[in-house]
């Protein structure tokens, strides 16, 4: 790993640390690379009992970087994130540096603080415990810019949100705030120091019988989300072919030049009964 995310260690607890801040810890393939490294390094590391995932800088994560899909004569040249290879299951790399946290053996907890935007959102949404500051501003941000959540993010929301609450979110691409995310459901609860709380958790997690935690997560998993061979792979199309369209060129023209958006209505089509 080249620096963007970086793994420290207390005891038997690893706190992973995105480590861009210069950038916001803005989502490139770099960063996902290094995401399932971590993941990877985790995975096999001896004694270890939980993890605690933080941002460093102002905020925990805002989302893609949108160097990667800013258009332009360079567009091509670019390093993308590869949403058409499945790397793990149903998952590609991107879905994967999200689930993984699912499959790890110990609990992790995200410790949000600033921002957690688009794909700074979904990441923290395969962990276990979300701890988040009341003011962290939040959202799908993802239709902004002409594309949808492909990060695992419908796929795991929908076992949080009512179908109505995630739809609201999802086509507003409205922001909201620590508060009404504990309100809904997507943070496990509040701190005025998220990693300080985080940590402490951890540390208590770590102080009980390391088989007894993994079985238990083991079990609390069992079964969960499986519609995942399906929902992934449609997520992963549905980006696919998003990407490059006139208007979603137009979306991300209009957001950087900090304009109204000009759309093309696509054609009504007939309805089947």
């Amino acid at each position: 790993m080249s620096g963007r995310v970086r793994v420290d260690y207390i005891g038997h607890v690893a706190h992973l640390r995105l480590s861009r801040p210069q950038r916001l810890n803005a989502i490139d393939s770099q960063l996902i690379d290094e995401l399932l490294q971590a993941g990877q390094q985790l995975r096999t590391t001896p004694g270890l009992r939980a993890v605690v995932v933080s941002g460093d800088g102002r905020g925990f994560c805002s989302g893609l970087d949108l160097d990667a899909i800013r258009p332009g004569d360079d567009a091509a040249a670019r390093p993308r994130i590869d949403i058409d290879r499945q790397i793990h299951g149903a998952a590609n790399a991107a879905q994967h540096a999200v689930l993984q946290w699912r499959e790890l053996p110990v609990p992790v907890i995200a410790a949000i603080h600033g921002f957690a935007l688009g794909g700074g959102l979904q990441l923290p949404l395969g962990m276990d415990v979300r701890i988040v500051h009341p003011d962290t501003r939040m959202g799908l941000l993802e239709v902004k810019w002409g594309l949808i959540p492909d990060m695992g993010g419908v796929y795991l929301l929908r076992g949080l949100l009512r179908h109505d609450a995630l739809a609201e979110l999802m086509y507003s691409a409205r922001q909201f705030d620590g508060r009404e995310a504990c309100a809904l459901g997507i943070c496990t609860r509040l701190s005025d120091d998220p990693l300080s709380t985080a940590m402490d958790l951890a540390q208590q997690i770590a102080a009980n019988s390391p088989d007894a935690v993994r079985a238990a997560k083991q079990l609390l998993h069992l079964g969960e989300y499986p519609d995942a061979a399906r929902i992934l792979p449609a997520e992963a199309a549905s980006q696919r072919a998003l990407l490059g369209t006139p208007n979603q060129r137009e979306a991300v023209a209009a957001g950087i030049g900090k304009r109204k958006p000009v759309f093309v209505d696509m054609p009504a089509q007939e309805q089947t009964p």
